[in-house]
């Protein structure tokens, strides 16, 4: 590093000739990469309000994964030590979500969080090569919080090196749940047989349990961290039996995560309707953490490539809204830009892709089921009661006595080659409301009062009184941007006639142009073709029987909707209906040889506008002109149009 790299204020060799307040305690944030510093995200409000606090933040350097990681802190707005800075800089208390980079060297207090669900996965052994000797920098002292004297730290193993080899089980993604085990069994005996190099039987012994284990906790046999913050009991009865000598730092302290996502339950509806998810409609959330055994790594099969377009395929656009979650290490790993070129073709039928940081927990919470892995996030899933549906679980990169391999015993597992839909609506159908009770159990010692248990711990390892006049909170989950389902490739929609007085019109639509009903009651639908005017293939447009465009009445660039339509009908000839999507509920339709007519949804019992895509309308409308009606019959009663179970009321007007 150079002068010019080291930050000068707030602190640094002449901090205090520049610093309006230098009275200051010193809090350290580390970020080892985008996921561990979420966690991070989650427990930087325990220190708002408080003048005593100078709060600061700074990169390790040491994770394969750092794209994205000077915008996310440059978002927080604190100041950015370099590393080699942070390191000689003495603070008064350092908190850290991962194990990786040289801890150890910092001069402070030293707290460690999960930046998960606890602590599941098994990495291979780690190069302990690159061990630091103790600098005499350490923290000295015992704190209040149950946490051990300090003691001097060497350098952490990093803890993205690499996973153990995890071949997929032998009946691989096509094997059934393995029975309900308990998932709190201990087996504390094969744990200490595994940790002194021994298995069971003729077995190698197994690699080691990331974050649980003495070559991430241990340097020379003494702790690297004053407090070792854990969720949940179950985790310190597997510290204990895997590295005693790390006990006494252990501190139970909850879940943030997961308490932001128990507070945010009671607005699972605002969450549904701001994904545009409508009434009847179910939400299936697509989630993959990261590695080659995951749901998207090509490691186990190569799944989720094919999944995709098929789950477009097969599930009604109309009855079903799919939504994708993907591990930061995917985002930041391989690019944004390359994620999204890789599921293209899935976003231009519908998709939504939650974005890494924000967003993810809102669209759990709305879920009616989780096409997941071995993540933390399926695991989330199933403690807020969700159905799950595993499309990848590679078991062996598992403690097989942890939590997250207890539901992979219990949990369905998706039969890949059969058909998604009956899967998906029969895990979502058969669930049990209580039937995951017992892993909701194990996320936190205590469900919703983590913000009140890590300050504690936190004002403790600083050494000075927690405030009093006001509660340790969480920031709550904001409301995301409402983002309705945008479908830009060609539509292939299927109508039938359930009656004429009054007119009712059943509309079944698929995003892959190829899709023909399979049922006994396929018979008596007519068909044809939506496209929307931005299509990729432009050469769609020319066979659309209807062309769709969705945007503001008053759009300057393309005009009014009188305008666009007519436009529309004489540039293709072969277009029946030009339709201009103009707002949620309601859109503006001309029949070719005819004048504009605008639809409209009428509003639901509580006041809120239909969410259903007005193109459906739409389609309803242009399957009662071909069947010889005319526009003056439905305009004078309206139409029902039925999506799946759902009878949506639609006004018709000049």
């Amino acid at each position: 590093m150079t002068g010019e790299d080291r930050l000068r204020v707030p602190v640094g060799d002449d901090a205090e000739r520049w610093t309006t307040r230098g009275r200051l305690r010193k809090v350290l944030f580390v970020v080892h990469n985008v996921t561990s510093a979420t966690r991070l995200l989650d427990v930087l409000p325990l220190f708002d309000d408080d003048t005593r606090l100078q709060l600061l933040a700074t990169c390790t350097g040491s994770s394969p994964f750092l794209a994205g990681v000077p915008e996310l802190m440059a978002a927080a707005g604190l100041p950015v030590l370099p590393w080699e800075q942070a390191k000689a800089t003495p603070v008064d208390l350092a908190i850290s979500a991962s194990y990786g980079g040289e801890l150890p060297l910092l001069r402070g207090k030293l707290a460690i969080l999960s930046h998960g669900v606890g602590y599941n996965k098994r990495l291979a052994t780690p190069d302990t090569g690159h061990r630091t000797p103790d600098t005499g920098h350490g923290a000295r002292g015992a704190s209040a919080a149950a946490v051990m004297p300090a003691v001097s730290r060497g350098s952490a193993p990093d803890p993205e090196r690499g996973y153990a080899a995890c071949p997929q089980s032998p009946d691989g993604l096509e094997s059934a749940g393995r029975g309900s085990a308990n998932p709190a069994r201990p087996a504390f005996e094969d744990a200490r047989r595994r940790r002194n190099g021994a298995a069971p039987g003729n077995a190698p012994a197994p690699t080691p349990v990331f974050g649980l284990a003495p070559d991430w906790l241990l340097h020379d046999g003494r702790p690297i961290a004053d407090a070792t913050v854990l969720s949940h009991p179950e985790q310190l009865e597997r510290l204990r039996a895997a590295c005693p000598e790390a006990v006494p730092t252990a501190v139970l302290a909850g879940d943030p995560c997961f308490d932001r996502i128990l507070d945010a339950l009671p607005y699972r509806e605002r969450f549904r309707r701001a994904l545009g998810v409508a009434v009847g409609q179910r939400l299936i959330v697509v989630n993959s953490t990261w590695s080659p055994g995951s749901l998207f790594g090509d490691g186990g099969g190569d799944l989720l490539p094919s999944l995709l377009p098929r789950l477009a395929a097969e599930l009604p656009a109309d009855e079903y809204r799919v939504a994708t979650v993907l591990h930061p290490n995917i985002w930041h790993g391989h690019g944004p830009g390359q994620v999204r070129a890789w599921l293209d073709r899935a976003r231009r039928a519908g998709l939504v892709l939650v974005p890494p940081l924000e967003g993810w927990r809102q669209a759990l919470i709305a879920a009616d089921c989780v096409l997941g892995d071995h993540g933390s996030v399926t695991y989330y899933a199933a403690a807020i009661g969700t159905p799950v549906l595993l499309g990848a679980f590679p078991d062996a990169a598992l403690d097989p006595d942890s939590p997250v391999a207890a539901l992979g015993r219990a949990a369905p597992r998706l039969r890949p080659y059969d058909g998604l839909r009956a899967q998906l609506d029969h895990v979502v159908d058969r669930h049990e409301p209580g039937r995951y009770r017992e892993f909701a159990a194990q996320v936190s010692s205590d469900p919703g009062g983590s913000a009140r248990l890590l300050r504690r711990v936190f004002y403790e390892l600083i050494g000075i009184p927690e405030p009093t006049d006001r509660p340790a909170l969480l920031d709550r989950l904001p409301l995301p941007a409402f983002e309705p389902a945008t479908r830009t490739a060609p539509v292939r929609v299927l109508t039938r006639l359930l009656g004429a007085d009054p007119p009712e019109i059943a509309v079944v639509r698929h995003a892959e142009g190829t899709y023909e009903p399979e049922s006994d009651d396929d018979f008596g639908w007519d068909a044809h073709t939506t496209v929307h005017e931005d299509t990729r293939d432009a050469g769609r447009l020319g066979i659309a029987d209807v062309i769709v465009r969705y945007g503001c009445a008053d759009d300057p660039r393309v005009g009014p909707p009188e305008a666009w339509t007519e436009e529309v009908l004489a540039r293709h000839p072969g277009c029946a209906l030009a339709v201009y999507v103009t707002g949620v509920d309601r859109c503006a339709v001309r029949v070719r040889g005819g004048g504009v007519v605008w639809l409209s949804a009428a509003a639901g019992s509580d006041g809120r506008p239909d969410l259903c895509d007005p193109a459906v309308y739409a389609s309803a409308l242009h399957a009662w002109l071909a069947s010889g009606k005319s526009l003056a019959e439905v305009a004078a009663s309206g139409v029902t149009v039925v999506t799946g179970g759902v009878r949506h009321g639609v006004r018709v007007r000049d």
